[in-house]
């Protein structure tokens, strides 16, 4: 399945081990903005690694995109070095 996750983690340690674990699934796309292609046991352990990295007013979205949805994703401007993505 294809996931889209943005963050909102204010302390930078935790912001690091956050993004650290969604790069370990998925391609970084922008700034806090992960896309993911996980099967649906790869996303339970995902959440479950995030929810033990949050502390209190921290914030992760996950949404989840169809195939209707990825087909529509258009990306305006150049992709940055290192930003490549490793998602199929």
């Amino acid at each position: 399945m294809r996931l889209a996750i943005a963050y909102d983690v204010s302390d930078d340690s935790t912001r690091r081990r956050v993004y650290r674990t969604l790069e370990s699934y998925g391609a970084w796309k922008q700034y806090s903005v992960f896309e993911l292609d996980v099967t649906r046991t790869e996303r339970v352990e995902l959440e479950d690694r995030l929810e033990s990295l949050l502390d209190d007013g921290d914030r992760v979205r996950i949404y989840q995109l169809c195939a209707n949805c990825t087909d529509g994703i258009t990306e305006i401007g150049e992709e940055s070095e290192g930003e490549a993505s490793n998602v199929i």
